[in-house]
């Protein structure tokens, strides 16, 4: 049954009020949770990152695969998950409770390949068509399942197979409650504690059969296990002790696993399993406040790293970007083979065109070869230029490195330190479009001139010719702005001041333009102020709704569990049996 959008089946009517404690809106918030986790991105490396995309996943598991599932479907049955090592015995003991051969059991390994979710028949009409634990499973109906609970018997968790795995790890996260099957030998592995810690941080009950201890050792071992349970905070787990019976094939005599199944009758009926199902609903929820903050801690600290770093590269940059401008400025670029290739020209008499009233005397063939005298001039100049525009971003690089890498370097920037880099390989040819580009704005300007002055001027250097000087004037030459300024006016002293400003705003920008990788990475909706916002909200929601739930059910309000409290003393565990935490065979 969806409770956000259709009221009660008939199987659900008469439900105890501590299921309807969980209200459409909690559904709502889980839902809405779920979207929010799922869109958290962690792009810095920054410390306890890895930790936390774990938690991520897992809290999406434990989201898709028990949660929202059971949220949506109260009226399911309890599902008790059967899991543990590799040769534990638990599809023995999953079938010798069932008094049949329902799930294959034999010594070869791994031996349960197909999950089972045994329920009763009478429960046919509440079982979850589209919940993880069904459909990764073969559903049977069996007289001997209690009504009101599923009993789920889910492949190896250390299983050779990877999917067997990770098929076991998550029908785990969909269980309400999971009897965890280990041995005499085996449990102090560190598989049987480790998967009990994940089952007590998330909220789930929790049930343990040790199976075949020897006899002559039975009080000792039960004694160590009990003492173990306490130290990991989980005194009241119910315990069962299967006693090692030797050789042995098929079911267990009934004897063996009656404590088993008198208490899995004592979970089974309509209320009873529910108080289970909300019980353990109750500590999955309780737990998730805890999570929900960790990862947005882990969030708010690509927030601020991200700040971070951007606040070094800025900081980086304007000294690079003004050292540039300033060479600039100062003529640096026209100096060495570009001086001495003018000084050359001028010894030539090349920029000797005779003026009269202000207009140049030239013949189209004395401009074609002026034109063509000035023209390694002018590469020489847009060779400069590059090397320049490269110059910069070399020194842009080295100051980026030691922002981010150095002395006083923010979280994360040794993470991003490589975006610098990264297009070093390229810069040639950015400088070159860089110039060809500056070239093409004195083009520009050449042909933008009218009326007879600038005809002739363009006739007795050739358009190029008359470009290159403007261009060499803007470089710091004086006397290729006045011999540019003899034949064309008044307005080449503002285009040579043009191309000098521009030339100066192209070269400070490429510190810019080195760092805009790292800007770039740094960007966007993860490390927006509010990238955390979001999950903060929906924290302050569950817990609200929590305390809200609590309290119909009579509990009243409190705190939920922090991670430590979760992981370490205050797992929750399923009802016992009336005789106390442990069954012996």
């Amino acid at each position: 049954m969806d409770v956000t959008q259709r009221p009660p089946s008939g199987a659900d009517r008469g439900a105890p009020e501590a299921a309807e404690a969980f209200t459409p809106t909690l559904y709502d918030v889980v839902r809405d949770l779920r979207r929010d986790v799922a869109a958290v991105r962690l792009p810095l490396d920054l410390p306890g990152r890895a930790d936390a995309l774990g938690s991520r996943e897992r809290l999406l598991g434990q989201l898709d695969q028990h949660l929202l599932p059971r949220l949506k479907e109260l009226s399911a049955p309890a599902v008790v998950v059967v899991a543990g090592s590799t040769g534990a015995g638990k599809s023995t003991l999953y079938n010798s409770v069932l008094g049949a051969e329902v799930s294959p059991a034999g010594v070869l390994r791994p031996t349960t390949r197909e999950p089972v979710y045994a329920h009763h028949p009478a429960d046919a009409d509440v079982v979850p068509a589209e919940a993880p634990v069904t459909t990764q499973s073969r559903v049977v109906a069996s007289e001997a399942v209690p009504r009101g609970i599923a009993l789920l018997d889910a492949p190896d968790l250390d299983s050779l197979e990877e999917s067997n795995r990770d098929t076991a790890r998550l029908l785990l996260e969909g269980a309400d409650l999971w009897l965890f099957v280990t041995t005499a030998a085996r449990y102090g592995d560190a598989l049987p504690w480790q998967t009990l810690e994940l089952a007590t941080e998330r909220g789930a009950s929790v049930a343990m059969v040790l199976n075949r201890v020897p006899r002559d050792t039975l009080p000792t071992i039960r004694a160590d296990l009990m003492a173990r349970l306490r130290e990991h905070g989980m005194e009241s787990t119910p315990l069962f002790v299967v006693p090692d019976l030797g050789p042995h094939e098929g079911l267990l005599d009934d004897p063996v696993v009656a404590p088993v199944r008198r208490w899995l009758t004592l979970l089974a009926g309509r209320e009873r399993s529910r108080s289970v199902v909300v019980r353990t609903l109750q500590g999955s929820l309780d737990a998730l406040p805890a999570w929900v903050a960790r990862l947005a801690e882990a969030v708010e600290a690509q927030v601020a790293a991200g700040a971070e770093i951007r606040s070094a590269v800025r900081a980086a940059l304007p000294d690079v970007a003004a050292a540039a401008r300033r060479g600039v400025l100062a003529g640096g670029v026209a100096h060495g083979s570009v001086a001495s290739g003018w000084a050359q020209l001028a010894h030539a008499r090349v920029d000797a065109v005779k003026v009269k009233d202000g207009v140049a005397r030239s013949s189209k063939r004395a401009g074609r070869k002026r034109e063509a005298a000035i023209e390694p001039v002018l590469a020489d100049l847009l060779a400069s230029v590059g090397h320049t525009w490269e110059s910069t971003a070399d020194a842009a690089d080295a100051a980026l490195q030691a922002a981010l890498t150095g002395d006083g370097a923010p979280e994360g920037g040794s993470d991003v330190a490589p975006l610098v880099s990264e297009g070093a390989l390229d810069r040639p040819s950015r400088a070159r479009a860089a110039a060809s580009a500056w070239e093409d704005e004195a083009t520009s300007a050449v042909r933008e001139l009218t009326g007879t002055r600038a005809t002739a001027a363009r006739q007795a250097y050739g358009d190029r010719g008359l470009g290159a000087l403007l261009l060499l004037g803007a470089a710091g030459l004086d006397d290729a702005a006045r011999a540019a300024a003899r034949v064309v006016g008044d307005d080449a002293g503002t285009i040579v001041e043009r191309l000098r400003g521009s030339l100066a705003d192209r070269v400070a920008a490429v510190p810019g333009a080195i760092a805009e990788g790292v800007l770039a990475r740094v960007d966007g909706s993860p490390f927006a102020d509010d990238a955390a916002s979001g999950l903060r909200l929906r924290r302050a929601e569950l817990v609200r709704q929590t305390r809200h739930a609590r309290a119909m059910r009579g509990g009243g309000a409190r705190t939920p569990s922090g991670p430590a409290a979760v992981g370490r003393g205050t797992g929750r565990t399923a009802a016992a049996p009336t005789h106390g935490t442990e069954g012996a065979a």
